[in-house]
């Protein structure tokens, strides 16, 4: 299995992104990682290294920063890390492509390449985030920020699948994110949603509108909505995280005399329990192929962890499933 990862993509490349690949390798026996970049910074961060045998380097000679404009960048940079990855996925020299990189670039490079499946209109990134029951995947979080009805609808349909095969919930409820529960809430898009949704296939395992707030209760273990809104929500949510875990570290800590150390573990635990380094990346759903878009902070173990997430999507086939889900509803899915 070949995954191709994006070397010179994150705040802090290539370092803990060769890192991160070396510590797949040794846990997934058959994984072979493309690394994409610069060959001369990529050398000397294998050599030595166990695993070299189930590395390889595509050389490259630029790179969109995290500031770039995506679409500009991709043109005006023809020879960029994140353009190659995607030409090898178009290829068929490598299954799926992970990237910490200028995100609004990987999710331009799946719409130039318009590698979709089957049905799918428009792709979207599905993020997992914590829950009292466990975890829960909300899509979209960036990649469509302006989506039509039948949009959210297959989100629903990806996410549904993602939350069974990965997240492991037998019967994923889905919810359509709004600013209140009854049926009649939202704007036009949503109510058109609804609507759709409840007129669906789907209809058994939609539970209507839920608000921000109920995304981390677990009231759903799929939480649909439109781009700009579900980026908002994630990345309030990462800023309120941190906030909270930094201000109860100083409380407990500056409250304890004794048992400081056993605190301090607690507070490590719980911090890494929640860390978005724990799934690596979030997939962009309803590409052909495996498209998994990490952190621009990630360090060696969120790369480990996207690298062996995109390989067990593989090997659960969801492309496959995404495709017979949407073709079992025709009328849904029509342009």
């Amino acid at each position: 299995m070949r995954i191709a990862l994006d070397a010179m993509g994150g705040d802090h490349a290539p370092g803990p992104i060769v890192g991160g690949a070396m510590q797949a390798l040794e846990s997934d026996p058959e994984l072979h990682v493309v690394l994409v970049g610069d060959q001369a910074q990529i050398d000397p961060l294998i050599q030595g290294q166990c695993e070299t045998s189930r590395v390889s380097v595509l050389h490259c000679t630029q790179v969109v920063g995290m500031e770039d404009s995506p679409v500009e960048a991709l043109r005006r940079k023809p020879d960029n890390s994140i353009a190659r990855s995607w030409q090898l996925l178009g290829g068929g020299k490598v299954e799926g492509i992970v990237s910490a990189g200028n995100t609004g670039a990987m999710v331009a490079g799946g719409v130039f390449s318009r590698r979709f499946l089957k049905n799918v209109r428009r792709p979207g990134i599905g993020t997992v985030m914590p829950t009292k029951a466990g975890w829960c995947v909300m899509i979209d979080v960036g990649a469509n920020t302006q989506p039509k009805a039948e949009h959210l609808y297959q989100y629903g349909v990806m996410g549904s699948i993602f939350a069974r095969c990965i997240l492991q919930v037998e019967n994923p409820r889905i919810g359509l994110m709004n600013i209140g529960s009854e049926g009649d809430k939202g704007n036009s898009l949503a109510k058109e949603t609804n609507g759709l949704f409840n007129a669906s296939p789907l209809q058994k395992s939609f539970i209507g509108n839920v608000e921000g707030r109920d995304i981390h209760q677990g009231i759903a273990d799929v939480v649909v909505c439109d781009g700009f809104v579900g980026n908002v929500v994630l990345k309030v949510c990462e800023g309120l995280y941190q906030f909270l875990m930094e201000k109860a570290a100083q409380e407990i800590l500056a409250a304890l005399k004794t048992e400081r150390d056993l605190a301090k573990e607690a507070l490590k635990l719980l911090a890494s329990r929640y860390d978005y380094s724990e799934f690596g990346g979030a997939p962009l759903l309803g590409i052909d192929g495996v498209c998994i878009i990490c952190h621009g902070s990630s360090g060696d173990r969120a790369i480990k962890n996207a690298l062996l997430l995109a390989a067990k999507y593989v090997r659960l086939k969801l492309n496959d499933l995404i495709v017979h889900e949407l073709e079992q509803a025709p009328a849904f899915v029509a342009g």
